[in-house]
C-alpha cells in the first residue's frame, strides 16, 4: 500500500464560490464528515487543502477548501482525484472493516478449500460486495456481511466464507 488513499473525486465545480462536487462511496459519509486536510493529485504532486466545510445531496458531496474562493480557482483540479493519507484511514477503521486494496488478492476459502480469489470489491447500496473469481474462472459476486463473510485474516491473505449453495461456483 502506499502513503496515500483516494476517498474521492472531483467531478467538476458547484455554484460560483468555489465549491466541488466530489464523488465517494456513498457508504463513507461519515468519514468523509470527519475530513479536515485531504491532498488533491495534480499532475503527479500530492497537494495538501484544508477542508473548509463538506454538505452532502443524494449523489455527490459537495467541499469547500480554504484558499479556493472562485470557480476558476476550483476549475484547475476537476477530474483530480482527492487522497488522505493511509494512517488517517486506519485509525478510523472498525475491526471489521478493511482497506479494499488489502482485500484484493486475497485467497477466498470455504472450511478448508481455496473456492477463488477476491478481484474486486463494489456497493450495491445495500452491502459491499466482493467480487470473486472461482476456481473455474466464473466470477461471482459475495456480499461482505458477517453471515457469509465468516473471517478476514489480513497477515495470511486469507478470506473464508460460508459458501452458501451456488453463491461461489
Amino acid at each position: 500500500m502506499g502513503e496515500y488513499v483516494s476517498v474521492g473525486k472531483i467531478l467538476n465545480f458547484h455554484g460560483v464560490k468555489g465549491e466541488a462536487k466530489v464523488g465517494y462511496s456513498k457508504n463513507q459519509k461519515d468519514f468523509m464528515e470527519s475530513l479536515y486536510y485531504v491532498y488533491i493529485c495534480k499532475d503527479g504532486q500530492y497537494l495538501p487543502f484544508e477542508v473548509q466545510h463538506i454538505k452532502f445531496n443524494s449523489k455527490f458531496a459537495i467541499f469547500k477548501f480554504r484558499g479556493i474562493d472562485t470557480v476558476n480557482d476550483i476549475v484547475e483540479y476537476k477530474n483530480c482525484l482527492i487522497f488522505v493519507k493511509e494512517q488517517e484511514i486506519r485509525e478510523k477503521l472498525a475491526d471489521d472493516e478493511f482497506l479494499i486494496d488489502e482485500l484484493v488478492g486475497m485467497d477466498v476459502f470455504c472450511e478448508d478449500k481455496k473456492v477463488g480469489v477476491v478481484i474486486g470489491v463494489s456497493n450495491n447500496g445495500a452491502s459491499d460486495l466482493l467480487s470473486v473469481k472461482s476456481n473455474s474462472g466464473k466470477i461471482c459476486l459475495v456480499p461482505f456481511v458477517k453471515a457469509i463473510v465468516l473471517d478476514v485474516n489480513i497477515k495470511e491473505k486469507k478470506v473464508v466464507v460460508d459458501n452458501i449453495q451456488g453463491l461461489i461456483e
